[in-house]
């Protein structure tokens, strides 16, 4: 056998034999449920465990639409259905809820509704994973 197809051969074996990366236990998820009305989140300070799976709950009480855009947040964060995120945010038509599987990064990240003039009165937030 040649040099070549024996380290071709070791490479692939190796590949093979390597441990799968650990998936989150998502049975064991803590479940956070978020408000959205007009015009505030509940709670305001959002404390999430750097690591650890988490189910955000979001329920819009409002009638009108809202949104929870954290673009830093999301973007370090690793979802478990990344499409349930739309460019940092997730929109909620009146009374609508959402779930939003993912596992948080460390860090202190930003939270609003870009809704014209929403986060001038007031919807605004924050997001802090330790």
């Amino acid at each position: 056998m040649s040099r070549l197809a024996l380290c071709l051969l070791a490479a692939a074996s190796a590949a093979f034999a390597a441990p799968a990366a650990a998936q989150p236990d998502w049975s064991g998820a803590s479940r956070v449920e978020v408000k959205l009305a007009s015009f505030s989140y509940t709670p305001r300070s959002i404390h999430l465990r750097a690591g650890q799976p988490v189910v955000l709950h979001l329920v819009n009480v409002a009638s009108g639409g809202h949104d929870f855009a954290a673009r830093e947040f999301f973007a370090a964060a690793t979802l478990r259905n990344p499409g349930a995120v739309a460019r940092g945010r997730v929109e909620l038509g009146g009374h609508e809820s959402r779930d939003v599987a993912l596992v948080p990064r460390a860090g202190h990240y930003p939270l609003k509704c870009t809704h014209t003039f929403h986060q001038m009165f007031g919807m605004t937030g924050e997001i802090v994973v330790d």
